[in-house]
């Protein structure tokens, strides 16, 4: 099979060297070519258009930064949809809305094609591993055809329903990690205006009911000052404005949610912080 990628950014980046690792054909688009040197590199083909890799493609998927970028990637003159075949399946792994999700696969159906929308979660580091949680939207012979693909890049894949029932997901989980980061920045925070010493407090919440997966891959990134993206601030906060903007239609107020946005508003668009990983929060207190 043929796979085409859309996306070669910090996630893309390590998904595109796992399919190569297993042995797939895979050709890439990124709007910055230089931005895909390393899947090139490593065997990727280059495409000119999202159109382009369409056409050269039995499955195509994409992970980009936001839903105008989604949109764009599929809808343009020169965007997949201009450059479909029969028996493709289309796969968006970005973090979009759930609206946007079913207009593509709305439109995926009318031209005779498969859409999925499956977001993941694990960051650079389950990117890179092949480890990532991906959330599943579809039908579930789409899924199922899709599947033997997703595991190459995931080991935690689950059907959640129809489409956009997988950025549904994503949102749920998005709003868990919302509570983890704030979480672990004010819990390390405390402990060093305590004067305790932060790897020992790391390695006790490890093995405590307060485990969690920020704690345990980002605090020591925050005591060894690094706050490279694994996955960039100014991307959770569109994540969290999703969520907020979804709960509102379903008519339902996550306040703690809606301080996580305020902290990271405050970090991306007044403290113009949003290119650094999520960790960086802990650098507006």
């Amino acid at each position: 099979m043929n796979i085409g990628f859309i996306g070669t950014g910090v996630m893309g980046t390590g998904m595109i060297n796992n399919l190569l690792k297993a042995n797939f054909s895979v050709t890439v688009y990124n709007r910055t070519k230089k931005h895909a040197t390393n899947v090139l590199e490593n065997g990727a083909k280059w495409a000119d258009s999202p159109k382009e890799v369409a056409q050269k493609s039995d499955l195509v998927i994409t992970i980009v930064g936001f839903p105008k970028d989604v949109r764009e990637v599929y809808y343009s003159d020169k965007g997949i949809f201009a450059g479909i075949h029969s028996n493709m399946i289309l796969v968006d792994m970005t973090t979009s809305t759930p609206k946007l999700a079913q207009e593509i696969a709305k439109t995926a159906e009318q031209k005779g094609i498969a859409a999925l929308d499956a977001p993941v979660s694990g960051g650079d580091i389950g990117a890179k591993n092949g480890t990532l949680t991906i959330m599943v939207g579809g039908k579930s012979n789409d899924f199922e055809r899709a599947k033997p693909i997703l595991s190459v890049m995931g080991n935690s894949i689950k059907l959640f329903g129809s489409n956009g029932q997988g950025q549904n997901a994503k949102m749920a989980n998005q709003i868990m990690i919302a509570g983890t980061m704030t979480g672990m920045t004010e819990s390390l925070l405390y402990a060093q205006k305590a004067g305790l010493d932060l790897n020992f407090l790391i390695d006790m919440i490890k093995g405590g009911s307060a485990q969690n997966w920020s704690m345990t891959n980002y605090g020591p990134r925050i005591l060894q000052n690094d706050f490279a993206p694994g996955f960039a601030a100014k991307h959770f906060l569109k994540d969290l404005r999703i969520a907020l903007s979804t709960a509102k239609e379903m008519g339902l107020n996550l306040p703690a949610t809606q301080e996580a946005e305020k902290l990271y508003k405050k970090m991306v668009e007044v403290n113009n912080l949003g290119n650094l990983g999520t960790q960086g929060l802990i650098k507006i207190y």
